[in-house]
C-alpha cells in the first residue's frame, strides 16, 4: 500500500467509494474537479494499481487547515488505510490546528480522529444532505 498524489485521472476511481460510502451524500466529480482546481491538497491510498482510499485537506492560511474527506473501500477497511491517509494529511498540516466535520453517529471515524487528540467543539446541526444529520466539528490544536 502506497499513499501518492490524487490527480484528475483517479475521481472516475473515486465516485464508485463515494457512492458506496456516502449514498445521496456522495461528492460530484464537480467537487473534485473543483477541489483540485483550488490546489487542495488531495492524496490517493493505492495498493498495487487499484485505488482504495483517499483524504484531502484545504489549508486556509497559515494558521488553518480543514480535512476535507477522507474515504476507504469496503473492502480495504479495518488495514490501517484510513490512519494513513489522516497520518498524511496532518503532516502537511504541519503546525495549522486542523479541524474537521464527521457524521455525529460515525463512531469508528470519530474514534479515530480523537486518538489523533482531536476534541469535539460544535455540532453542525443538519449538516449532512438530505438525510438532515448532524456533523460533529472536531478540531486539532498542535
Amino acid at each position: 500500500m502506497s499513499i501518492k498524489p490524487f490527480r484528475w485521472w483517479h475521481i472516475v476511481d473515486v465516485l464508485p467509494i463515494e457512492e458506496d460510502l456516502f449514498g445521496l451524500e456522495k461528492w460530484s466529480s464537480a467537487m473534485f474537479w473543483n477541489e483540485l482546481a483550488q490546489r487542495q491538497f488531495y492524496v490517493t491510498a493505492m495498493d498495487g494499481t487499484e485505488l482504495v482510499g483517499y483524504a484531502g485537506l484545504a489549508l486556509v492560511d497559515n494558521e488553518e487547515s480543514w480535512v476535507q474527506n477522507i474515504a476507504v473501500k469496503r473492502t480495504a477497511q479495518k488495514r490501517g488505510i484510513g490512519r494513513q491517509l489522516l497520518e498524511t494529511l496532518l503532516e502537511r498540516a504541519g503546525d495549522r490546528k486542523v479541524l474537521l466535520e464527521v457524521a455525529v453517529d460515525n463512531q469508528p471515524a470519530q474514534h479515530l480522529y480523537a486518538t489523533y487528540d482531536f476534541e469535539p467543539v460544535g455540532i453542525r446541526r443538519g449538516y449532512y444532505q438530505p438525510s438532515n444529520t448532524d456533523a460533529l466539528v472536531m478540531m486539532r490544536d498542535v
